[in-house]
């Protein structure tokens, strides 16, 4: 008996630790939502400032970037599923500075939940991350928006008057750069054909 007992809890954690986002907990967002106006600190190096479109100092919201679509990667340091997405996350902003018709108009910015500057900082060096990286390091976005599960991507139209309205909010992998933004593009700017 003892040993059935054993099995049960191993398949029990199992279960557990490879069961899908919502027994977690989920990011309440979802297309047609504003995403919150979290005030998020600017990025250190001024050419993460200039890419977001960020002047002066203090901190900055989602609607205070300077582009069309923002894609927000909610990491975090400790996140293994994070550290193997680092490649696909390059390549999905070169695909962006690539491509002539999203360039200027869509931007990436990662947010490091419950992560320091220092963490943050670490990532960004370590992985080699060519996109702006921000601290949340007093947990704004979950105490907003709940539970958050790493990676998660948010995907937020800005209007001229930089209000926002998510057109994308989605836990796990990014299994394919090109083919994700080709949907965003086409959810957005093709009436979504």
């Amino acid at each position: 008996m003892s040993k059935l007992k054993t099995i049960a809890f191993f398949l029990l954690l199992v279960f557990l630790f490879s069961s899908t986002p919502p027994l977690w907990g989920k990011v309440n967002l979802k297309p047609g939502d504003s995403f919150p106006d979290i005030e998020l600190k600017k990025p250190k190096g001024s050419e993460d400032k200039k890419y977001l479109g960020l002047k002066g100092w203090g901190g900055f919201t989602i609607g205070d970037i300077g582009a069309e679509v923002v894609i927000i990667e909610l990491f975090s340091m400790y996140c293994s599923h994070c550290q193997n997405e680092a490649p696909l996350t390059r390549k999905l902003y070169e695909i962006i500075e690539a491509d002539r018709r999203l360039k200027g108009r869509f931007k990436i910015i990662g947010i490091g939940i419950n992560n320091s500057d220092f963490e943050v900082n670490f990532f960004k060096e370590k992985y080699k991350i060519p996109f702006p990286l921000v601290s949340d390091d007093e947990n704004m976005v979950e105490k907003t928006v709940g539970k958050v599960l790493t990676p998660h991507y948010v995907v937020v139209r800005i209007t001229g008057d930089g209000r926002t309205r998510v057109i994308f909010s989605e836990a796990g992998r990014l299994e394919d750069p090109k083919v994700f933004l080709d949907m965003i593009y086409k959810l957005e700017f093709s009436g979504g054909k």
